[in-house]
This record gives C-alpha cells, structure tokens and sequence, in this order.
C-alpha cells in the first residue's frame, strides 16, 4: 500500500514487468508443468483477466495454459484463506495430480527444475528454503530445521527465538499422494489463511523435505522492499 489500492500486488511491476509474469516464466521452465491457476478474490479478478489477455496476446501462444479463477470472496470476513484458495483450486480445477505451489508475491532466481528434481527424487512433498544467516529476520518467517536428508524435523512460525537460519519461502511442491490432506486439515479446524501453519501441521503427517535454494530472492511484503527489488532489476536490465 499505496501501490496496492486499486492493484493486486502480483500485478506490480519490477522493472517493467509484473511480479506474476516473472513468476510464470519461471514455472514454463519446469516441464512437467501442465496448466497454471491463478486464485484471486473477486475484488481484483478483473485485472487478472486483463493481464491473462494481454500476456496471451504478448506470447501470441501459452506454453501451458493458464486459468484465473474467482474464489468470489470480498472482503476479510468471507476470505477464504491461502490454505483454502489452495482447495478451492483443488477442487475446481479437477486437480489429481502434483501441486507446485508459489506465492504471487515472490520473485526469485533459481531454477525451479533443480527444486521439483529434488522433490521427484525423494517421491515426497518438499518446500524451497532460504538460508537468512540473520536471526533478527529469521524471526519475521516460518523457520526450518532439517535433518542429514534434508528431511523436515521441526518448522515454528515466526518464534521469538529460533534454532535455525532457514526460512520457507512460499515455494511449496505437494505430492499427488498427499493431496486428500489438505482437505482434512481445513476439516480439522486448522488456520486457512497462513501457509506455514499448513506447512508445520504437515511435515508431522508425512515426510516433507526442504530444498534450500541459491540465488536472489526477495519477499515482497511492503513499499520498501518492493522499492529495493525493483531498483535492483532496474539497475541490471
């Protein structure tokens, strides 16, 4: 806010081109991808279908094809959640198959192939970490310690004091065998809105590893470092 009144913030731009485009490209690299969803609220569904027509007619053809779809929800009383758009999709779409998930306000730069190999490795689900080195962050994120295989033995969100410096960092792959869990941590009364409350809930039911990532990353979470991101890419285009 203030960039984010009358825009969604995947929508913002980062020199020039908006954070969710980045992201998609990205994901156009992974080829076992197949189609794309983007989940909005109903509130900025318009400008979603307007970036979907213009980004077609930019590409004039989709490597995969990517879908918007409305949750319908308006405001904070009858959102769905992070956790329940992810279910929304789920079962609008017809989904019966791995989920690659990110959040629309992550711009990073590594391979996203290397993390689904990873994950396809090890025939489980996994997420994307990133090591902060500082503690006075960490705290600000879910934080994650692994074990020798990069197996996932404890995730706290945002702890006063925490035992490690990796993050999750909003990049997640769900195996298609874990898949009915999402709808029976909604049905338990979980929290629907934070991801990591999934995240920790999850890698107690399976086994859940993380894939810590090398290259640039920033969390777009204000003006400030949105501010930072673009001046950067700004500089090196």
């Amino acid at each position: 806010y203030p960039l984010t009144k009358d825009r969604p913030k995947p929508l913002l731009p980062i020199a020039g081109i908006p954070m969710l485009q980045r992201i998609i490209e990205q994901v156009n690299e992974v080829p076992e991808v197949d189609g794309i969803y983007v989940v909005t609220n109903h509130r900025f569904a318009g400008s979603y279908y307007n970036w979907l027509r213009d980004y077609t007619l930019q590409k004039q053809s989709l490597p995969v094809p990517i879908e918007v779809l409305d949750d319908l929800t308006t405001n904070n009383d009858n959102r769905l959640g992070a956790i329940g758009d992810m279910d929304f999709v789920v079962k609008n779409a017809g989904i019966d198959d791995d989920l690659l998930v990110i959040s629309g306000d992550n711009l990073f730069e590594f391979p996203l192939t290397d993390f689904t190999s990873f994950a396809r490795e090890r025939k489980s689900s996994a997420i994307c970490l990133h090591d902060l080195a500082s503690p006075e962050l960490v705290s600000l994120y879910g934080v994650v310690e692994t074990d020798t295989d990069s197996k996932v033995i404890d995730f706290v969100e945002k702890p006063a004091k925490p035992r490690s410096t990796l993050i999750s960092m909003g990049v997640y792959l769900f195996h298609r065998k874990h898949m009915p869990l999402l709808r029976r941590y909604l049905e338990e009364g979980n929290n629907a809105d934070r991801p990591g409350n999934y995240v920790e809930w999850l890698y107690q039911q399976v086994d859940l590893y993380g894939y810590v990532i090398s290259g640039k990353w920033f969390d777009i979470g204000d003006i400030d470092s949105y501010n930072r991101a673009n001046e950067l890419y700004l500089s090196e285009d």
